[in-house]
């Protein structure tokens, strides 16, 4: 499927699916817990277009992933245990990808859930991010994203029996020298969100600290991440070396072994 197509499938699906006082309801729950997911009879994209992604980063992943296991000082020594496709690899190697995540289509959706711009102007390393849980005890531990938004494609998921849920807690703030973490989550109530493959889900990554539950078995956990930022974000300037999906050897990632929990 070329661009030209998916943005056209995805316009006409949008406005026969979402009636506006559907994108409000969304944009409540999104303003009130920095997260909402569509899928089930009200899917963000027609069929087809979820298809062709699909196949495009099942191709991705057999040709280009990287294992990470690591743990990040400035998210407090949480882990990272997975393989990564980076995003310049997603860039170069698919066209549909790319087009779709700067197509006004959906970024005008989106700034309509987000009751604000969203914006397709971040680092070249942030555009696109594709992760592949598969071993027991992989996980994307606790966390917050540089920029505003993030639209995450739940490609394959496993069952609920075996991990892989997301669990979120909005409104909260990263401090990079002092994450307070576990204060964070003594403090507020976590919010878990099961996953089936196929649904795609809207995030607020600066202000919701996420994670996604460790696998209690090997199976698999694939998703497309897209970040976009917001107004607020295009002056900011990234600070701290801790970009390990770019760089294993970033000074804030320290490597441990696949075993190590």
């Amino acid at each position: 499927m070329n661009t030209h197509t998916a943005t056209k499938a995805l316009s006409d699906h949008l406005a026969a699916t979402f009636s506006e006082s559907d994108v409000q309801r969304r944009a409540d729950v999104f303003s009130r817990d920095g997260f909402v997911k569509f899928g089930g009879d009200q899917p963000l994209v027609p069929a087809e277009l979820l298809r062709a992604v699909d196949d495009e980063v099942s191709r991705l992943v057999e040709e280009h992933t990287e294992r990470r296991d690591l743990q990040l000082r400035t998210t407090g020594g949480t882990p990272r245990k997975m393989s990564v496709v980076r995003s310049e690899q997603v860039e170069k190697a698919s066209e549909l990808i790319s087009g779709l995540a700067s197509s006004e289509e959906l970024l005008g959706f989106m700034a309509r859930v987000a009751r604000e711009p969203v914006i397709a102007s971040v680092s070249d390393d942030e555009r696109f991010l594709i992760t592949h849980q598969e071993h027991k005890g992989d996980t994307h531990g606790w966390h917050w994203g540089d920029y505003s938004f993030a639209l995450i494609w739940a490609l394959r998921m496993p069952p609920l029996r075996a991990g892989g849920m997301l669990q979120c807690v909005p409104h909260t703030h990263w401090d990079k020298t002092d994450p307070r973490i576990n204060e964070t989550l003594c403090e507020r109530r976590i919010d878990t969100h099961g996953l089936v493959s196929g649904d795609i889900y809207f995030l607020r990554t600066d202000t919701t600290l996420h994670r996604t539950v460790p696998l209690t078995e090997d199976g698999q956990r694939t998703i497309l991440n897209m970040t976009w930022a917001g107004q607020r974000d295009l002056r900011k300037s990234l600070e701290g070396d801790d970009r390990w999906w770019e760089d294993a050897s970033a000074s804030a990632a320290e490597a441990v072994g696949r075993d190590e929990r």
